[in-house]
């Protein structure tokens, strides 16, 4: 009760605006061992430009035992897109594998199928919570109708940079990989049930690291909504 009149508090003191439409989460699984990503990293970072979509790729492990340990994987990614594997009804992971919005799923080689699903997530009806930042230490997440199950805030960072990794063994020896929108920090932040909550956000643990959060579904299900701090 406390944390909901200071929430309301919060929202009082901020400037009045139209709420924006939350941006489409465009999550691309890959690995820099693996032989067929590399046109789903290029198209995926091309998405990167268009208003609306949040793209984010995150590297996983599971190939590195073809010769080469991917720069920028950790386990919790490749968790990550277990639970979608679960909740997609799909037998197994694999990359590249590009998930939208945490409803649907198409392989990363198939451009036009992920444009397709992009431009129909950004037609789908939603009931988004809202999210305010209040500088860099803390982030609200409004109320609104909660999934059954519940909902989970996540705390995502990510290296805007386009980045050109050198391969030197497995199965793109000699290739360079190009990677946009890196995934470096993972972090849940707890639990969102429909009502007014409030989130302290860690300092980054990298310098030049863009912060988004995402209020999404228990256990790997639809995103209900996705910020990032005004520049």
């Amino acid at each position: 009760m406390r944390q909901a009149a200071l929430f309301s508090l919060v929202l009082l003191a901020l400037p009045l605006q139209a709420a924006a439409r939350p941006p489409v989460v465009v999550e691309l699984y890959t690995a820099q061992g693996c032989a067929s990503c590399g046109e789903a990293n290029a198209h995926v970072a091309k998405l990167a430009d268009r208003p609306g979509v949040l793209p984010l790729t995150f590297s996983v492990d599971y190939w590195d035992y073809l010769g080469w340990a991917d720069t920028f994987a950790k386990p919790e990614f490749a968790e990550r897109q277990k639970a979608y594997v679960a909740k997609l009804g799909l037998r197994e992971p694999y990359t590249p594998q590009v998930v939208v919005d945490g409803a649907a799923q198409a392989a990363g080689s198939k451009a036009d199928k992920v444009d397709a699903l992009v431009a129909e997530a950004a037609k789908a009806p939603r009931n988004a919570p809202d999210i305010h930042f209040v500088g860099d230490k803390r982030v609200y997440v409004g109320s609104a109708r909660a999934p059954k199950g519940g909902g989970e805030v996540w705390l995502i960072r990510y290296d805007p940079r386009e980045q050109d990794v050198a391969v030197k063994s497995g199965d793109n020896k000699g290739q360079t990989i190009p990677e946009k929108n890196v995934v470096r920090e993972l972090i849940r932040l707890g639990a969102w049930r429909g009502k007014p909550v409030a989130f302290h956000l860690p300092p980054p643990s990298e310098e030049g690291l863009k912060t988004a959060v995402l209020v999404q579904a228990a256990r790997g299900g639809r995103v209900l909504a996705a910020a990032e701090p005004e520049a």
